[in-house]
């Protein structure tokens, strides 16, 4: 069993009034994602999984969303036939779409057409967890950024591609950072933060001590209870404020 699916007996709560695996298809290519639905929906929010794939643990983030009022809808951006068993393929997997943005961008928009089709509603937030988080990131500087009120990472990757840039109209972003993230350095942070204030974004960063890589994903060695709390709380804050 993953990690990610080893949830806490503690962050379990009430049944969403809709929760259910999707399959949809991407020019021929077959892809699951996961709809929970909230009885009396605010908005919507989109999320993007981390390197492993769409797993039980974005399952209970869209059902804690619900839980919350949000309809929520989390994407699949590899496809029912991309190995994520080993470290090797998940390598592969995210870095053939680091190579590959303009099919990032196509699943991207995929995802986001299935969760609006569901939903009926055009406020929605995109949230993303490390590999999600960047690629988060890549739909807030794409075309796309007006399909969002709001963009969100979780220990995301911060590093602009060559031959992107930040226009300073997108959408308000929010990053929630581990201190002691040896993969997404302090460095990595501040080259990111001057970017977006040269640009003119509306951005926020919190930044969580002794927090290292991946401090949300619960029953990991990584998770830090104390930071995956703050963030959530602040990601809360968030979502009222931009649905």
């Amino acid at each position: 069993m993953r990690l990610k699916s080893v949830l806490l007996a503690s962050m379990l709560a009430t049944t969403p009034a809709v929760a259910a695996d999707v399959s949809y298809e991407v020019n021929g290519e077959a892809f699951t994602g996961y709809w929970a639905e909230a009885e009396n929906p605010k908005g919507l929010v989109l999320i993007v999984h981390d390197w492993d794939g769409m797993t039980d643990y974005e399952r209970k983030r869209a059902d804690m969303l619900a839980e919350m009022g949000y309809n929520a809808f989390a994407l699949d951006m590899f496809g029912n036939d991309t190995p994520t068993e080993t470290v090797d393929h998940r390598r592969a997997a995210t870095g053939a779409l680091y190579q590959d943005r303009e099919r990032m961008r196509l699943l991207l928009r995929a995802g986001a057409e299935q969760a609006t089709s569901r939903s009926g509603d055009t406020d929605m937030v995109v949230m993303g967890y490390c590999f999600g988080g960047a690629t988060t990131l890549e739909m807030a500087r794409s075309d796309m950024a007006g399909l969002a009120k709001g963009f969100a990472s979780f220990h995301g990757g911060l590093t602009t591609p060559e031959g992107q840039s930040w226009s300073g109209d997108e959408p308000p972003v929010m990053i929630f950072h581990g201190a002691a993230d040896t993969s997404i350095t302090m460095d990595d942070v501040a080259t990111f933060s001057k970017e977006l204030e040269a640009a003119g974004n509306t951005y926020s960063i919190e930044v969580y001590s002794g927090a290292p890589h991946a401090f949300t994903v619960f029953g990991s060695n990584r998770y830090q209870e104390r930071a995956d709390t703050a963030s959530w709380d602040a990601f809360k804050t968030f979502l009222e404020e931009r649905l």
